[in-house]
């Protein structure tokens, strides 16, 4: 493999010099193909660069906006199928969150009651700073309505595992990084389309339970799932009967809809009613993904391994088809928008931190606090879009964020890995370690 990485540096640096050729010779056809293998052999190779290889991931998000980029109509269609088609974007979603929540556990929702400070500093400290620094740039900067709209909304979703991962790397409160995720997460139906409501509701039409319906069957029903598969892990004997038997029961449902069931309650029940009994349907399949997927770690003991792989494949997936998606609109303001980034970003870290410290939070916790505000959920984010048919806007500042949020708490994390805290300054359970996180999403 190392032999492979280090023949595509070589290719990189062949493609670099073509690029090169072409901008004096102006052919715009051999510039998008110089362009794109660039992209793809760096992304391979850069793994052959010791100190690089904690941005391979990265690389491989700014191929897929590459490839977006210089090839849009081959990302946007596969023959008469639209790639941007809502459901298939629900479903890579859906996946993404469950190699997500896969690297999540039970346990992780134990600690809210004994992190309590910290996690409602957090909770507090994510859905203010973020969503209202987002609607400040957006006033500042002049976005169009949706593009403007797509950034409140990044601001305002919750914080995903990749924070988990940076806190780890950093040596900071890794048990309160994963309450204050465990927190946010659970908290996102409720005040993402509030906030979305409040800041965002004159640039785009706002449905609050449609928003609120979205999340849940975007975030919750995946790592509900995956959650499921973590409690059969240790359930006892009775407890793994219970499951069954709901299992059995959600079946049943599921075939009953199928069935002409669903036909009967589009035609009998009000539209709020029908779109509880859609969620409930997507939390009955969550119950039997759970299950299945349990099973099959039975058979591929390795399986929790390769899902983060699968959400990296998803991610990279939703960038390349919106950014394909919002490409016009990406030569006009991309170069603005990432400038809105980095601030957007870099302010979640500064007022994440010192807010934290303002209240009397030690260090190790502050620089959690950092992250967990810093760091949004770019897969909500993009879900949430593609669920209202804006993949090309609205979806646009997760595709140009995500990747910037990647590389920035990256180099955060490892300053502060190789300045850690002294044992005086922090708590002795501030860093309870938790191996399964191992790499950023």
């Amino acid at each position: 493999m190392l032999t492979i990485r280090k023949g595509c540096l070589a290719l990189a640096i062949v493609s670099a010099l073509v690029l090169i050729f072409t901008l004096f010779t102006g052919s715009y056809g051999l510039a998008r193909a110089a362009g794109m293998s660039l992209a793809l052999s760096l992304a391979i190779g850069i793994g052959a660069v010791s100190f690089l290889q904690g941005y391979q991931y990265t690389a491989w998000i700014i191929a897929a906006v590459i490839a977006g980029m210089v090839y849009p109509q081959t990302f946007l269609h596969v023959g008469d199928f639209d790639l941007r088609n809502k459901w298939l974007i629900l479903v890579v979603v859906q996946l993404v969150m469950f190699g997500m929540g896969i690297q999540m556990s039970l346990r992780d929702f134990s600690e809210l009651a004994t992190s309590g400070k910290g996690v409602l500093v957090g909770l507090c400290s994510h859905f203010t700073i973020m969503p209202l620094m987002g609607f400040l740039l957006t006033k500042i900067f002049h976005f169009e309505p949706e593009i403007a709209a797509g950034v409140i909304l990044l601001g305002s979703c919750s914080s995903g595992l990749a924070s988990n991962v940076m806190v780890y790397i950093a040596k900071a409160n890794l048990i309160l990084s994963v309450a204050v995720t465990a927190m946010t997460t659970l908290a996102a139906p409720f005040l993402t389309p509030f906030l979305m409501k409040i800041l965002a509701g004159t640039l785009i039409h706002i449905k609050f339970l449609d928003m609120m319906m979205e999340i849940v069957k975007i975030v919750i029903v995946p790592i509900g799932a995956a959650l499921i598969h973590d409690f059969l892990k240790l359930a006892s004997a009775r407890g793994k009967r219970n499951l069954y038997g709901i299992a059995i029961i959600c079946a049943l449902f599921l075939m009953s809809l199928s069935a002409g069931l669903w036909r009967y309650f589009q035609a009998n029940v009000s539209e709020a009613r029908l779109q509880s009994l859609e969620v409930l349907a997507f939390f009955a399949g969550a119950v039997l993904v759970g299950l299945i997927y349990h099973h099959l770690t039975r058979i591929f003991r390795n399986l929790d391994r390769y899902m983060p792989y699968v959400s990296m494949f998803g991610i990279i997936y939703f960038t390349t088809v919106t950014t394909a998606a919002g490409r016009d609109n990406l030569l006009n303001v991309g170069f603005l928008l990432f400038f809105v980034s980095v601030i957007h970003n870099a302010s979640g870290y500064f007022f994440g931190y010192w807010f934290s410290r303002l209240l009397g939070l030690d260090k190790p916790s502050s620089r959690t606090m950092a992250f967990e505000v810093g760091l949004q959920n770019g897969g909500m984010a993009s879900g949430l879009a593609g669920s209202m048919g804006k993949l090309g806007t609205v979806g646009l500042a997760a595709a140009v964020f995500s990747p910037w949020m990647n590389i920035s708490g990256s180099i955060l994390a490892n300053y502060w890995r190789r300045r850690e805290v002294g044992k005086e300054e922090a708590k002795p359970h501030a860093n309870h370690n938790l191996p399964r996180i191992t790499e950023p999403k």
